[in-house]
């Protein structure tokens, strides 16, 4: 592998990564991908929620097993046990096989002509291209891959260093439970017990799911067992075999998509690109990464695409990126903001308030990739904004106009 030579190369077999790879090798473009796991795919840390509109739009659709679930409904429960349920038919919502998609990608890849080495983690970018190690860097001695661009689609733990205060730790465990709902995702915010986020339970079949929690100075794992534990009691069984933690970012987009300095074009969770509300981002991060590759494709076939020509690429791109998510962004921006801020007394003043017209409203609803729409609704019903006024104060009149 020593002395290789690519015009791209890309730190991160995940969703964005992999999308970013197969459209610069649908380009004619010489791209590899380096994966640190065993397998690509895995961990699979996400929920697996995604529109079946935003997977035709990367360019994918599920067939065996990636498709698991489809959503018919999400309930809000309030922390006094009140809750709200919103029909999720008309958004048509999958649950996917995150594990099985991510490969999906990676097979796409490598038929545009993509290389794809897994073991293999990155060391640092250097004047001539990349140092890699692993089984495909040829064992312990880092090897360098000459290159002129590289991607950084490493995932949300690369912004750690960045700016800690958007991280947010998370345990998702997969369970078997008689109580969790077929077609029923359930979000439980809690003020107290999540702080700063909620905790979920999305199925994937009946009597099976993924249930997680995330929350700011909190033990993630021990508000999952806590949570769990209450759900088990008075009998009923919950099993879990397998558990999986890491760190989501909810502060959106970094400023800059790239690093004309190193050479470097930044997408997925790296760039901030999943969703500030829920922290999902299979269509977000995989739009990313679409993006990133068609922009680099482009300016390697006019002959350019060497560091210098980074800051276009990466100008170009982020325009991309933001026409398409930049005004939804900001505002769930805003709504993460508000709901920071709510006490588990305006949480359930809220919850309680929604009337069964808003709820409609909600409902009829057809784009689960944009929501924060349906956020409007339920905050903006009769009656809810004064109920909840005192936690929402100018954010609120942002969000919702003429309040």
């Amino acid at each position: 592998m020593r002395g290789a030579s690519y015009d791209v190369v890309v730190a991160g077999g995940s969703i964005s990564g992999l999308l970013c790879a197969r459209e610069i090798a649908a380009g004619g473009h010489s791209v590899l991908v380096v994966e640190e796991d065993y397998e690509i795919g895995t961990p699979e840390h996400c929920g697996g929620l995604v529109s079946s509109r935003g997977l035709e739009e990367l360019g994918m659709m599920p067939f065996g097993g990636t498709l698991v679930h489809r959503v018919e409904m999400a309930r809000i429960t309030s922390p006094d046990g009140a809750h709200v349920a919103v029909d999720a038919k008309r958004q048509n919502v999958l649950c996917v096989n995150r594990r099985e998609l991510d490969k999906q990608a990676a097979h796409q890849a490598q038929r545009a002509g993509a290389d794809i080495m897994i073991r293999t983690s990155l060391q640092e970018r250097t004047r001539e291209g990349v140092r890699i190690s692993g089984a495909g860097g040829g064992g312990a001695d880092a090897n360098t891959i000459n290159c002129r661009i590289m991607v950084d689609a490493r995932g949300a733990a690369a912004l750690a260093q960045r700016d800690r205060d958007g991280i947010i730790p998370s345990a998702q465990y997969e369970v078997y439970a008689d109580w969790i709902e077929d077609g029923m995702v359930e979000v439980l915010p809690d003020r107290l017990k999540y702080p700063g986020f909620f905790a979920w339970v999305i199925p994937s079949g009946r009597g099976r799911g993924r249930v997680g929690a995330a929350g700011r100075g909190i033990s993630a794992a021990a508000a999952l067992e806590s949570f769990l534990a209450d759900r088990g009691g008075g009998g009923r069984g919950c099993y879990t075999v397998r558990k999986i933690f890491a760190p989501i970012w909810i502060k959106g987009p970094i400023k800059r998509f790239h690093d004309a300095g190193s050479g470097t074009i930044t997408v997925g969770d790296a760039a901030g690109q999943a969703k500030p509300t829920t922290a999902g981002g299979i269509f977000s991060s995989g739009m990313g990464g679409v993006l990133a590759g068609r922009a680099i494709s482009e300016h390697l076939g006019e002959g350019s695409g060497g560091a210098h020509d980074v800051g276009v690429i990466g100008d170009s791109y982020r325009a991309a990126w933001h026409k398409r998510f930049g005004a939804e962004f900001e505002k769930q921006s805003i709504a993460r903001r508000i709901l920071e801020r709510a006490d588990n007394g305006a949480i359930n003043d809220v919850i309680r308030r929604v009337s069964p017209e808003a709820l409609r409203e909600i409902s009829a609803e057809d784009d689960f990739d944009f929501h924060v729409s349906g956020i409007i609704k339920l905050l903006g019903a009769a009656g809810t904004a004064r109920a909840a006024g005192s936690m929402l104060g100018a954010e609120l009149r942002r969000l919702i106009p003429g309040r």
